[in-house]
């Protein structure tokens, strides 16, 4: 059941579509009923929608069958809707609510296995809160058996008393849910049609009503606002964080680091404190991502190392070195044992393996060859007030510091340029290109590193 905005959320966007560790909140209770037991055999499942959340059906299209609940009125109602597009052959129906993501599939098949166990026409979680306020309490027989469920502004005092609360996820006799459903009535106070007055319509025909319990631990809580997001999004960190690490990720601080459902990481891969990865990122076996670093979209080899720096949408190769303050913009690669330092940037630039690029310098739409060396303070100028252009640098090329290439310009292997060196045109391979505007002159020998003094 997915029909309701969600007022409380105060948000044009709709209650389950409010991100959770980087995912809609109604995809982990998709993910809970496709982690069932029979859920992937059962085909797709159903979400009931209403117009004023109509874009819950482009997220999810593909995903699941949609419903709508043209005019919401109630739980009931939203039930009646689903129950249109659901074929008749459907034996047995799971409800569970859209908001309540930290559910598991091994909840939902515990309260399956209650039904078929006792051949009720329903079963429900149940919750023994420890404060249960205003939740809607399990009234019992007298042989404790289930009779109905009070919402508490109906209950009397001796069943506020009681701390037996309905949990909101049920399990079904469908062609008992078929047959019932019409018979619910409008609430008088609100024209809405409950989902747990079936509760006494089972009861009535003589049907067993099962009550499955489970602990007051949270997975239940729905989200009805932000404060209650935010403690989800804690709970399923906590989950993922746990995982990854019982999967080989070293975390020196669990409670700092922040990842993406969807983020995927290797052995041995180490996250250091005030971690952020995001989106697709992938990080291979080996890797340590330093104290302050943000990724997104990014992918990043074996046994490389970024550290606190910004890298979006771009490739780290196996053994690279990215920061500390680096910032690599959509569509750049490092290379293999390359190296880029402090406040070095790159967009859409490919640093060749090995190479280094250290002190604050830039480079934008360039391909950078094997083993160059990129001085302190250079940059390309890629942009001509109309369009981007490109810079290439050869393999082995050293760049001066404060040297500006004015793209599109190209520098060959192993050539050089003088220290503040403004590149107006190509500087042929071996070739040296010093002053403003560069000339091109010979290469000044140099003498054996370890000459005899």
């Amino acid at each position: 059941m997915a029909a309701g905005l969600g007022t409380r959320m105060r948000s044009a966007t709709p209650k389950v579509l409010h991100p959770l560790c980087g995912r809609p909140m109604l995809a982990y209770v998709l993910d809970a009923w496709a982690a069932t037991a029979d859920g992937a055999a059962a085909g797709p499942p159903v979400v009931v929608y209403s117009l004023p959340v109509e874009a819950v059906v482009a997220a999810f299209d593909g995903q699941a069958t949609f419903a709508l609940q043209e005019e919401p009125r109630g739980t009931g109602d939203a039930v009646r809707a689903a129950l249109a597009v659901i074929p008749e052959a459907v034996t047995e129906i799971l409800v569970l609510s859209g908001d309540v993501p930290l559910v598991t599939g091994a909840d939902l098949d515990a309260v399956l296995e209650g039904r078929r166990a006792d051949d009720a026409a329903i079963a429900l979680a149940s919750v023994f809160a420890a404060d249960p306020a205003r939740l809607g309490r399990v009234v019992r027989g007298e042989f404790g058996t289930v009779e109905r469920i009070t919402e508490a502004k109906d209950a009397t005092p001796e069943e506020l008393a009681g701390n037996e609360t309905n949990a909101g996820l049920y399990a079904f006799d469908a062609a008992w849910l078929r047959r019932r459903i019409g018979a619910l009535a409008p609430s008088p106070v609100t024209g809405e049609l409950y989902l747990t007055d079936l509760v006494k319509l089972a009861r009535e025909d003589g049907r067993i009503v099962a009550a499955i319990e489970f602990e007051d631990d949270g997975r239940f809580d729905g989200i009805n606002d932000r404060s209650q997001l935010a403690a989800a999004e804690w709970s399923l960190r906590v989950r993922l964080n746990e995982a990854h690490m019982a999967n080989g990720v070293t975390m020196r601080d669990p409670s700092t680091v922040y990842l993406d459902w969807t983020v995927g990481l290797g052995t041995d891969v180490t996250l250091e404190p005030n971690v952020i990865l995001r989106g697709s990122t992938m990080v291979g076996d080996g890797s340590v991502i330093g104290a302050g670093s943000q990724l997104l979209d990014a992918t990043i080899g074996r046994g490389a190392r970024v550290w606190a720096s910004v890298v979006e949408s771009s490739t780290v190769e196996d053994g690279a070195t990215v920061g500390p303050f680096s910032h690599l913009r959509p569509g750049s690669v490092v290379g293999a044992g390359a190296e880029v330092g402090n406040y070095a940037e790159l967009k859409n630039a490919h640093l060749g393996a090995g190479s280094k690029q250290h002190h604050m310098s830039y480079l934008g739409d360039a391909e950078i060859g094997p083993g160059a060396n990129i001085g302190a303070g250079a940059i390309t100028a890629n942009y001509d007030g109309t369009r981007k252009h490109r810079t290439t640098i050869g393999e082995g090329a050293f760049i001066g510091v404060d040297t500006m290439l004015v793209a599109p310009v190209s520098v060959g292997d192993g050539a050089r340029t003088g220290a503040g060196a403004v590149v107006t045109r190509d500087v042929p391979a071996g070739k040296l290109a010093v002053g403003v505007p560069a000339r091109i002159r010979e290469p000044r020998s140099r003498p054996p590193e370890h000459a005899a003094e």
